[in-house]
């Protein structure tokens, strides 16, 4: 029940947030206020940190670093075992990771659920999506998340929200949301 609500409340803020957003400006404003994919990189605003100085717990208790992953082309994805929208995404980022991971890209999931390993782990190791056709479960690392590590990356305001981090260190883009696969891909491929 109280997943339930907190789902309620972050769908209501988003679609206020819209709602505003569209009211005041054309929709290509409305996409550089609030952040989402406009094909600019996050670093052009200033408000947004460049090159995110962040060191995760994996699910085994060992320190992640961001900066252990440059050279690579990153997504960081926060996402959360009761979104929705973020299991529409995590076949698309198996799928990613089991094309791109040999040519220097990974996926780094970031698991945002409360109650922490408890609910995390048996979820990475027991849920199966379909990738095209096939049954796997998350092939890529998974490390655990809080608001504090949320907020070096310029915080969060919805599930999922996936970054795109080139070679170099430096944010790429930010979807919010549900993002688009080809889009997504795109982003991969140019980068790669």
């Amino acid at each position: 029940m109280r997943r339930a609500l907190k789902y309620f409340l972050l769908l209501f803020l988003v679609t206020l947030i819209v709602t505003t957003n569209f009211s005041s400006c054309n929709s290509h404003d409305w996409l550089k206020v609030s952040g989402a994919p406009n094909g600019k990189s996050a670093a052009a605003d200033p408000s947004r940190p460049d090159e995110p100085a962040v060191t995760f717990k994996n699910l085994d208790g060992l320190d992640v670093s961001l900066a252990s992953l440059k050279g690579k082309v990153v997504i960081v994805n926060f996402w959360a075992t009761w979104c929705e929208p973020c299991r529409v995404e995590i076949p698309w980022m198996i799928g990613f990771q089991q094309k791109y991971a040999d040519k220097g890209f990974t996926i780094l999931g970031v698991a945002m659920d409360e109650e922490g390993k408890s609910v995390v782990q048996p979820y990475v190791q027991k849920t199966q999506f379909d990738v095209d056709g096939h049954s796997a479960t998350m092939n890529y690392p998974i490390v655990l998340g809080n608001d504090e590590l949320a907020e070096k990356f310029g915080g969060l305001i919805g599930f999922p929200t996936t970054i795109v981090i080139s070679r170099d260190g430096k944010i790429q883009k930010r979807y919010i949301g549900l993002a688009d696969e080809g889009d997504l891909e795109k982003e991969i491929k140019g980068l790669l």
